[in-house]
């Protein structure tokens, strides 16, 4: 099933962040979460799943000298690359810690956002409660979280694409659909969802959709699950790689505000 056009090795996954980043569509809607987060000088504000420090630098450009910016990350690889990147900005501090129980005092922050962290947490519900808990009084929370069981990829045999995409969603996301359902569970928590912004990346080019979806390794992946045979999976390469491409998959924005 291999061809040229896709990559075999799964990425580092901090080169993943990094990679996604530094795209159009990685540029555009971090920066559309930003202008919807509405920091203001002297805030404090919450990266909640942080990574490599992705987005650190951008909150501590809006905050000031005078604010406050706190990442919290589970995996302390991305929380020791995070810190190292980030150690020339006094106002940013990085933590390790779980979303679930994050470890942090009550109503200490003004602003807090969260990219495309929810899709692979244990409790959405427990980690806006906790989020909820971390808020002052009329602080606001973005969230960004793509919906994969929007997934479209062209095919002429529709049948296949459908089958790819139940496979994302039934066995490589965890909350596939979270995307559609933080409006409601950020209300179940308490919140009020002012705005919920969609954002929906078209790729016409099959090499720029691996870097970002894993292909060919998704494809292998759902062959071993039994929702594709070894000849559709061919098939279905086959026609991604020779004929036009067009995928696309919806991604929210959602505001909420405690």
């Amino acid at each position: 099933m291999t061809s040229s056009a896709f990559e075999t090795t799964r990425p580092d996954p901090i080169a993943y962040l990094d990679r996604l980043a530094g795209t159009d569509l990685g540029r555009s809607y971090k920066r559309l979460m930003l202008e919807e987060l509405g920091v203001r000088a002297g805030q404090t504000v919450l990266d909640l799943g942080c990574g490599p420090g992705t987005d650190l630098g951008s909150l501590a450009d809006a905050v000031g000298s005078g604010g406050a910016v706190i990442g919290v990350d589970l995996d302390e690889a991305m929380v020791d690359t995070a810190r190292e990147r980030t150690a020339d900005r006094p106002v940013v501090e990085v933590r390790l810690g779980d979303v679930h129980d994050l470890p942090l005092a009550d109503g200490v922050a003004d602003r807090a956002r969260t990219d495309r962290v929810l899709q692979h947490v244990a409790d959405p519900v427990r980690a806006l409660g906790e989020i909820r808990r971390v808020l002052r009084p009329g602080g606001r929370l973005v969230m960004g979280e793509p919906d994969w069981e929007t997934l479209a990829i062209d095919h002429p045999d529709g049948g296949l694409s459908r089958a790819y995409t139940r496979h994302v969603a039934d066995k490589v996301i965890r909350n596939a659909s979270i995307g559609r359902q933080l409006a409601r569970l950020a209300a179940g928590a308490g919140f009020s969802v002012p705005a919920v912004l969609p954002v929906t990346p078209v790729f016409r080019d099959v090499r720029a959709a691996d870097r970002v979806l894993g292909l060919e390794r998704t494809t292998g992946r759902a062959v071993d699950a039994g929702y594709l045979t070894g000849e559709e999976a061919r098939r279905w390469l086959d026609h991604l790689t020779s004929g036009p491409f067009l995928a696309a998959v919806t991604f929210y924005i959602v505001v909420a505000e405690s």
